[in-house]
């Protein structure tokens, strides 16, 4: 599929098939389409919890406000990321570069984030979003549906999937297949108040 097209196609489906299954080949080629998003500094934040046991789900949809999709939908994966993931030994982030450009992007890397927590934050944030667009669109691109999640206990997803202390879930995404067509497009802001040329308008 067009890449466009797959933009213009996806849409948040929250009702899926409970008995369509998605073959593993098929979900590892999603994600490995997702791991190709950018990340600052290749630092490569994402994690990808891809739930496969039908209890856990079970108990992941009763912090998710009983939203049917956590269980229904084909493939449940509960994007993370390594907040620390920026001091985690930072020149593998460029293996097969020559040592110098690993030390010399080390040390940048370094530099960048120390102290600057609120960056170490934001940086995993915008990783995580550009990783689930990606894995999403991918899912367009074959045919699937999809839909991006926020609507659940942080802290009890945390738990229940054993969330290291230095990292944070961003959101989850479910695919599969949708048993409902996606409501009309409504609301679209005007192109003029949200593509701005140069500058915001002084005032």
């Amino acid at each position: 599929m067009d890449t466009l097209e797959a933009i213009r196609r996806r849409r948040a489906i929250r009702a899926y098939d409970p008995t369509y299954h998605i073959d593993d080949a098929q979900v590892e080629a999603l994600l490995h389409a997702a791991r190709h998003a950018p990340s600052a500094f290749n630092i490569q934040h994402c994690r990808f919890v891809v739930v496969k046991d039908p209890q856990l789900r079970r108990e992941l949809r009763k912090v998710a406000w009983d939203q049917a999709q956590v269980t229904d939908a084909s493939v449940l994966v509960v994007v993370c990321a390594d907040v620390d993931a920026w001091k985690k030994n930072p020149a593998r982030y460029f293996d097969g570069a020559p040592k110098e450009v690993q030390d010399q992007m080390a040390g940048m890397i370094h530099d960048y984030y120390s102290g600057r927590e609120w960056v170490q934050r934001d940086e995993t944030m915008r990783s995580a979003g550009l990783a689930a667009q990606t894995l999403m669109l991918a899912a367009t691109a074959k045919g699937y549906q999809s839909c991006p999640m926020d609507g659940f206990d942080y802290d009890a997803v945390g738990k229940l999937i054993n969330l290291p202390a230095d990292h944070v879930v961003a959101m989850f995404v479910v695919i599969g297949r949708g048993t409902q067509e996606a409501l009309p497009r409504v609301g679209a802001l005007p192109d003029g108040e949200v593509i701005i040329t140069d500058r915001f308008p002084a005032g």
